[in-house]
């Protein structure tokens, strides 16, 4: 974000608002519903719907869109869920408070038969909530979305989604029940137990959140000591909505740091990760980096340079382990941008300015991209970039960048009860709480 053109501060907005853009156009404003993915008759993603959600209180803030239209549209998504179909029916769009991962855009019930997900549900209620913090005033639309974020966030039932264990299963199908998967091991499961140690109605037992935190690896890698998870995402969707400055559980304690300074530590990681680049990847650099779950080249297997190089389709890449087929995101190298600005913001100049991502679209970055392998002939970049849009990596862009400039969502949701009652009972104390 250097010299020629726009401060800093200018180029970041720029950037939040043309992201913002995507849930001004991808979205079903009948049922507020987000597309997850800019591909023809592609469903909605309830985690996209729940960034929305998110996002309103930041387009409002910044004048991207008024605050009657912020309103309207987080009304019609809140009455959705509400009053959408919940039951054990296999064309339902949820059941026991949760949500299937994806949803018809226009009828809001299951698609592709997916998995009722509690993580992606563990994201839209966390909107839901961030919409009830923000839209504070007296009129009574604004009280409707106060008693309805809260009335969608005390219906989850967390004990149910235990199935009779101590940690929270990946979800449930009317099918086959629930998911053999389990969250363990650390990664964007951190929100969700906070919001099911929350909950009035059914929380889950400190015992829950003291199981899955004893599976975490502490590891080194690159000079860093941290709590490891390979995608860049898993250090960063959590900390949209809770400040995780100057607070730590026991497990921080013992080690001595807390959850942000960890996600810096892995930001760091991930710097260090390209410019080593073990497997010889073109592009790689202190900035060009980011690797995370996202969108790939493949499947695919070409000879490049003598060397025979296999390429993935959409895949949770990650270091220092791999999987790494050259594949970089950067709405991640952007999502971290409160945790390292003095590595990610030359790291964004160069994705802006010299691999112009933002230049051939209309939402701000492309999904992701890849020096290594060449694309299609006559592409306008010169290798790889991914064609689609995700709502899922817009609004962290968005989110990220704010809290770095101003906080918002994380002074929003340190006022939250459900938030600081979650994160009390996991045992964080200190700083804020």
């Amino acid at each position: 974000m250097s010299g020629k053109k726009l401060t800093v501060d200018a180029e970041l907005e720029k950037l939040q608002r043309e992201t913002f853009d995507y849930f001004l156009h991808e979205t079903n404003p009948a049922n507020g519903l987000v597309v997850d993915k800019t591909a023809a008759d592609w469903p909605a993603s309830i985690a996209a719907t729940g960034l929305a959600l998110a996002c309103y209180p930041v387009s409002v803030e910044r004048g991207f869109m008024t605050r009657a239209a912020a309103v309207a549209r987080t009304l019609a998504t809140l009455r959705f869920f509400w009053n959408s179909p919940q039951g054990p029916e296999p064309d339902a769009t949820g059941y026991r408070g949760f949500y299937y991962h994806f949803l018809d855009m226009q009828t809001g019930r299951r698609a592709w038969q997916c998995e009722l997900s509690t993580v992606d549900s563990a994201f839209l209620l966390a909107g839901a909530l961030t919409a009830g913090m923000y839209f504070d005033a007296s009129t009574a639309e604004e009280s409707e979305i106060r008693t309805l974020g809260d009335a969608l966030y005390r219906r989850a039932d967390w004990q149910w989604a235990q199935n009779q264990g101590e940690t929270v299963t990946h979800g449930w199908k009317p099918e086959i029940g629930f998911l053999n998967y389990r969250w363990e091991g650390y990664d964007e499961a951190l929100l969700l137990y906070m919001l099911g140690l929350g909950s009035p109605t059914h929380p889950l037992s400190q015992q829950s959140y003291a199981a899955w935190a004893s599976t975490y690896r502490w590891e080194r890698c690159y000079g860093q000591e941290y709590l490891y998870a390979g995608s860049l995402f898993t250090h960063q969707l959590s900390h949209i909505w809770i400040d995780f400055r100057g607070i730590q559980d026991a497990f921080m304690r013992d080690k001595g740091i807390d959850y942000f300074e960890n996600s810096r530590r892995a930001t760091y990681v991930q710097q260090q990760y390209a410019i080593d680049n073990p497997r010889k990847f073109k592009g790689y650099a202190s900035h060009c980096w980011g690797i995370t779950a996202s969108e790939g080249p493949g499947p695919d297997t070409i000879k490049i340079n003598g060397i025979e190089r296999q390429f993935f389709d959409y895949l949770a890449r990650g270091v220092p382990y791999g999987p790494d087929d050259g594949t970089l995101a950067p709405w991640a190298v952007a999502a971290s941008l409160p945790f390292a600005p003095e590595i990610v913001l030359p790291a964004l100049d160069y994705c802006i300015h010299q691999a112009k991502l933002t230049a051939f679209n209309a939402y701000g970055f492309n999904a992701s991209f890849n020096p290594s392998h060449p694309g299609k002939p006559g592409n306008p970049y010169g290798w790889w970039v991914s064609p689609w849009h995700f709502g899922l990596n817009q609004g962290p862009i968005i989110l990220m960048i704010e809290n770095y400039r101003t906080g918002l969502l994380w002074r929003l949701m340190r006022n939250c009860p459900y938030i600081v009652t979650g994160l009390r009972r996991a045992g964080f104390y200190g700083g804020w709480i």
